[in-house]
């Protein structure tokens, strides 16, 4: 949700700040994270471990990174290309924001299915990942919109939310007291 609240601040200076360009920033990352929802629930199907959580968590950060290094320029294009904001910024939110968010679709899912040794406890550890996502999110939102975007640059901010997801990554990666393979 960070990123998304920043995306309209990232597209504005080339298309504005519009009901159209907010309209396509919320068509693709619902879109993004519904294709990110289906495939980590495929991906997990399959000898699902921790170490494969590490791996979307990192490709999620990895996957962010042209938004600060090519994102300037991109936008540049595009307006320079497509003359109506309404399908500039659709195009925009697309190449710049679909395949990081569809990624980080991916790890709710794939958690669930870590979680859940016991199908008849399915629901409940659903819920409790849903609810932790979706806090997080509200706080993410919060703080970004009220307090990060007053003390640091778009950048600044971007590179501090990959910075947590490569920690997070990393962080998985860790050997722990588990040892089956599972892991």
């Amino acid at each position: 949700m960070a990123i998304e609240m920043l995306s309209g601040r990232i597209l504005a200076p080339n298309f504005g700040n519009s009901i159209h360009v907010w309209g396509a920033i919320i068509t693709i990352f619902m879109l993004a994270l519904s294709v990110g929802y289906l495939l980590g629930g495929q991906w997990s199907v399959n000898q699902p471990s921790l170490r494969r959580l590490a791996l979307i968590l990192i490709i999620g950060a990895v996957a962010t990174l042209p938004v600060i290094v090519l994102g300037d320029t991109t936008l540049d294009w595009i307006f320079g290309k497509v003359h109506d904001p309404r399908y500039g910024s659709l195009l925009a939110a697309t190449l710049l924001f679909f395949i990081p968010t569809a990624v980080s679709g991916m790890v709710s899912p794939y958690a669930v299915r870590l979680l859940v040794a016991e199908s008849r406890l399915s629901g409940h550890f659903a819920g409790q990942l849903y609810f932790v996502s979706t806090f997080g999110s509200a706080a993410g939102t919060l703080l970004t919109s009220f307090y990060f975007v007053l003390y640091f640059e778009i950048q600044q901010i971007i590179t501090g939310l990959i910075s947590v997801s490569l920690i997070l990554g990393a962080l998985a990666l860790l050997p722990g007291p588990a040892t089956d393979e599972s892991r």
